[in-house]
């Protein structure tokens, strides 16, 4: 029997090592101009901040006075959602300038926040166990807050400094 016939598995490693070696072969891809970075990350940036005005709505129906109803569960919902994908964008946008890369984790951790905040609200609307304290705290609830007002700030200042850019 030959040496690389196809029951003993050699031809099989020796045309996975050639694909392997092609594969290291592949250059990077250059990285972005800083102006199209900074296109993305502004895209990104404007679709979370209008995720967030839908989010505000949806804390902020989770303080209201009485019982809160199903579809401010399903509106809370959706604005998770929403933000689980938003920051799984933002962490695949290829930034490579550093500036940028910090205001992505800075952005991140906006996104977060706001995540968070949306399940808090969900949790304190929709207890099993209400009791005074929970109820006192859900009818603070009235929208993201200061950190949304961060996001913005971010993204109008990104938007002044493209605007500069070209200018």
């Amino acid at each position: 029997m030959p040496a690389s016939s196809p029951g003993n598995g050699t031809a099989f490693r020796r045309r996975a090592l050639v694909l392997l070696t092609r594969l290291r072969a592949v250059p990077a891809p250059a990285p972005l101009p800083r102006t199209a970075q900074m296109r993305l990350l502004l895209a990104l940036l404007e679709d979370a901040v209008a995720a967030q005005r839908t989010a505000d709505a949806a804390v902020a129906a989770c303080g209201e006075p009485g019982p809160v109803c199903g579809e401010v569960a399903r509106d809370c919902g959706r604005a998770s959602s929403a933000f689980v994908h938003l920051r799984a964008r933002l962490r695949d946008l290829p930034l490579t300038d550093p500036d940028l890369v910090r205001t992505r984790a800075y952005a991140g951790r906006l996104l977060a926040y706001d995540q968070w905040m949306v399940h808090q609200s969900v949790n304190l609307a929709f207890t099993v166990h209400p009791d005074a304290r929970t109820e006192a705290a859900r009818r603070q609830l009235n929208g993201l807050g200061r950190p949304a007002d961060d996001l913005r700030r971010l993204w109008e200042s990104l938007k002044v400094d493209r605007a500069a850019q070209r200018g």
